[in-house]
């Protein structure tokens, strides 16, 4: 071939991209109208999630049967004029998230009875009439930033199937990523969907503690874990949040209600960001691969551009992570506890069961004690300078320090090197856990090779409203649901 065949190429191939799938807002939209029918819509994500089993293995159960009879169900009502905000809209929930009749895995191997009733997160899912097709997979517990593991394989990023799509909600996001599903439910104990969202070009939103209920493990993972949405916009995100809002009578946290599809239409004003791109001190080496910094900041001249007002800062983190570490794995010794069959764990986990009995009891409670003056400490961060601080209203960070690493990264490691591992890979997020305050991961572009990258917006308690409103602003100005991965018939990735 000559080089001046028109047809001659000097790069790698680009596999064509999938069919756009409709998002969540748009799903609904398209059933209210008479545009399409649940049946279609569930049928085609069953057919998607098949089709990807092999490439992608984002679910470890499916509601085949269930699924469409509550999809004809919805038809019929649907037909009838009945109206509610996801009425037989297909959506998927994560392998930690009780579901009637399922068994709830949440990663681990071995034989579990199945569950007697739903969660509340999932009560009140089917109460807008969402259709639940199937459980995600996620990492044994949840305890690491990636989604692997011998009772249910390897689950591969839709971007580069070389790569894991992060965890513990590593099952959603891919799920999500690859239009399997338009949206999904996932929980963030220590950026369990912030992380995975970054690394798969999603927004990811944890809520304020007890925004969306946990019940029946209400204070999981001794307050840490919280339950939120997986979505490729703004607008898909802010639904499935306020669908599967709200508290169960005996949720030890009841944050008042908050409308964030609203927040997700309205302008978020003028507003004083501080961009902390230093993370917390960890007992890690914690340098920002330079293509991160570079997106992060990136992120930040947009929002300047915009109108608001961004300079560097440094939040007083102090030693929050002596805080962090007994709740963490206090809450993973509790759940290890009641695995029927404690020899099929990792482990990592049954060492980490050993960790946290030993800091559970008092330790774990001194460690919860310290929330208020930590919540003081940062707080101040946020203060307006009449009561001395610096009067900021959001944090910008970003989410990971480094891209998604390649599937097996962490094989073979033990306990303590794979936490140190997450460590360097992951420290900006799990201190928002520990204060029980929001963040959400918004998509920020992508490695040189094509690998997604995230920032996180970070505020106060009860903050979600601004964060949301603020990310739609991003969202329309970035335009980052443009971007969809390769078809997965490239399969192995890069």
């Amino acid at each position: 071939m000559s080089s001046a065949d028109p047809t001659e190429r000097t790069g790698p191939i680009r596999p064509a991209e999938p069919p756009v799938q409709p998002g969540l807002a748009e799903s609904a939209r398209d059933l209210a109208e008479g545009g399409t029918t649940s049946t279609a819509l569930v049928a085609g994500a069953l057919a998607r999630i098949e089709a990807s089993r092999h490439t992608l293995n984002a679910f470890r159960q499916l509601r085949v049967d269930a699924a469409l009879a509550e999809a004809a169900d919805a038809d019929r009502r649907l037909a009838a004029g009945e109206r509610l905000p996801l009425l037989g809209v297909p959506v998927a929930v994560k392998d930690d998230t009780d579901v009637e009749g399922m068994p709830t895995y949440f990663g681990c191997d071995g034989v579990l009875p199945p569950a007697v009733a739903d969660s509340e997160a999932v009560r009140r899912l089917r109460a807008a009439g969402a259709v639940v097709v199937g459980k995600t997979n996620s990492c044994e517990l949840g305890q690491w930033a990636f989604t692997e593991g011998p009772a249910f394989g390897v689950t591969r990023n839709p971007w580069s199937t070389a790569h894991t799509p992060g965890g513990s909600s590593g099952g959603s996001a891919a799920a999500v990523a690859a239009g399997l599903v338009p949206a999904a439910l996932g929980s963030d104990g220590a950026g369990s969907i912030r992380i995975p969202a970054a690394w798969t070009h999603l927004v990811g939103i944890k809520p304020q503690r007890g925004r969306i209920s946990v019940h029946p493990r209400s204070d999981a993972f001794q307050g840490l874990t919280v339950n939120g949405p997986l979505a490729r916009t703004v607008a898909d995100a802010a639904l499935l949040l306020d669908a599967a809002a709200g508290p169960h009578p005996r949720d030890p946290h009841r944050p008042p209600a908050v409308d964030a599809s609203a927040a997700a239409r309205r302008d978020p004003g003028r507003l004083r960001i501080g961009l902390a791109l230093r993370p917390p001190l960890t007992l890690t080496h914690n340098v920002p691969h330079p293509e991160v910094l570079r997106a992060v900041t990136a992120v930040a001249e947009t929002l300047s551009r915009l109108g608001h007002h961004v300079e560097e800062a440094r939040p007083r983190y102090g030693l929050i992570g002596l805080s962090f570490v007994p709740r963490a794995t206090a809450g993973i010794a509790e759940l290890a506890a009641l695995h029927p069959e404690p020899g099929l764990l990792d482990p990592r986990t049954r060492s980490a069961l050993r960790t946290g009995t030993r800091l559970g009891g008092r330790v774990v409670r001194a460690a919860r004690a310290r929330e208020v003056r930590q919540h003081a400490r940062i707080g101040a961060f946020f203060d307006a300078p009449a009561r001395g601080g610096p009067g900021y209203d959001v944090l910008l960070t970003p989410t990971t320090a480094a891209p998604p690493p390649r599937i097996g990264a962490f094989d073979r490691l033990s306990a303590w090197r794979t936490d140190l591992a997450m460590t360097s890979a992951c420290p900006y997020a799990w201190p928002w856990n520990v204060l029980g305050w929001p963040g959400v991961n918004v998509p920020a572009g992508f490695t040189h090779d094509g690998l997604p990258l995230g920032a996180q917006l970070l505020g106060p308690s009860r903050s979600e409203a601004r964060l949301i409103s603020l990310a739609a602003q991003l969202e329309d100005d970035r335009r980052w649901y443009e971007h969809r991965p390769p078809a997965l018939s490239a399969a192995g990735g890069r």
